[in-house]
């Protein structure tokens, strides 16, 4: 009895060490693609938080109560300019909207699509437009 008892116990069988492989693999696979899912969505949210503090600059340097509108202008035209340096094809502008104007930024965004090509994240809205297909956008309205 006591044989066959030791007989049963003496090791592992190479099933049990190829589970065992097989189990970390998955784990470490699950672990990477987290990684890299954070690492790209704390990208987008770097660019979207810049986005609003442009969006906020522009805004408060077209109504300067202290200067002229050739220096407001001069001061949104700068902006612009930083704007764009904020993320490859970012676009700064500022939309007239009734009594109010619009400071809008827009970039290139992270978009998850399926294998099929279509895309699982539709259009933000940006102010009253939607914004264009694979953009994200940031728009404050103010009052001149």
């Amino acid at each position: 009895m006591n044989s066959a008892r030791r007989a049963l116990n003496r090791g592992t069988s190479l099933i049990e060490v190829m589970l065992a492989v097989a189990l970390t693999a998955v784990s470490a696979l699950g672990l990477m693609a987290t990684q890299l899912w954070i690492a790209r969505h704390g990208h987008d949210s770097e660019l979207h938080e810049r986005a609003a503090l442009i969006a906020d600059a522009v805004a408060e340097s077209t109504h300067s109560s202290d200067a002229s509108d050739a220096i407001n202008r001069a001061a949104v035209e700068q902006w612009k300019r930083r704007g764009a340096d904020t993320a490859p094809g970012a676009a700064v502008s500022v939309l007239p909207s009734g009594n109010a104007s619009v400071a809008m930024v827009v970039w290139p965004a992270i978009r998850n699509a399926s294998a099929a090509g279509q895309i699982i994240d539709p259009a933000t809205e940006c102010g009253a437009a939607p914004a264009p297909l694979g953009m994200a956008c940031v728009a404050i309205a103010f009052a001149q």
